[in-house]
């Protein structure tokens, strides 16, 4: 491997982010998740988080940078992910897997949470299933999404969609945007 297709694959991905810095829509976007955020958790809401694959990984780290901390000494906030093995597989092997997301949205879900639902490709049946589940509670839905948006795109309430075709470029910037929460939320919102 050359140095030369390094620095490419370093500047493919920092120039889908300064794209996205240079997008207003996106960044109007980022700041109304984190109101949205702010205001569930200000009522004692719960964020809770689902993805599959990577993006399962990086629903686990946005919640753990939520509960433990990111930068800044705080209490905790209210956040959960719908990773656990042990009801992943159960509810798979005993039911099916694109449902099992459905089924953690109907049991801990409130009208008061948010759903956070990362998709690269925005056509995660599971994602999806599980947007159409919080809608019919009244939990508010957010979608960390990439291409076109696919599917979830037209379910979620607030879709973010990384305009890129390259699945783990949008996975860097779906991290960079749960870094940009972690920060705006530590910012603007002590809970107390």
């Amino acid at each position: 491997m050359t140095t030369t297709t390094i620095q490419k694959l370093i500047a493919d991905s920092a120039d889908l982010k300064l794209a996205v810095s240079k997008d207003r829509e996106i960044t109007e976007r980022i700041a109304e998740i984190a109101e949205s955020l702010q205001k569930s958790l200000s009522q004692g809401g719960t964020i809770y988080a689902c993805g599959n694959g990577g993006s399962a990984c990086d629903a686990i780290h946005l919640v753990e940078e939520l509960v433990a901390r990111f930068k800044r000494e705080r209490k905790g906030y209210r956040a959960k992910h719908f990773m656990d093995p042990g009801v992943l597989t159960c509810w798979s092997n005993d039911y099916e897997y694109t449902t099992a997301f459905q089924r953690e949205v109907e049991t801990f879900c409130t009208p008061k949470d948010i759903l956070i639902g990362i998709t690269t490709s925005g056509n995660s049946e599971n994602i999806c299933v599980a947007f159409e589940a919080a809608k019919q509670i009244g939990t508010k839905t957010i979608g960390l999404l990439g291409k076109s948006g696919g599917k979830a795109k037209d379910i979620c309430d607030l879709p973010l969609v990384i305009p890129s075709e390259t699945t783990e470029r949008i996975q860097e910037v779906h991290i960079l945007v749960i870094h940009i929460l972690c920060e705006l939320l530590e910012t603007d919102y002590i809970p107390t």
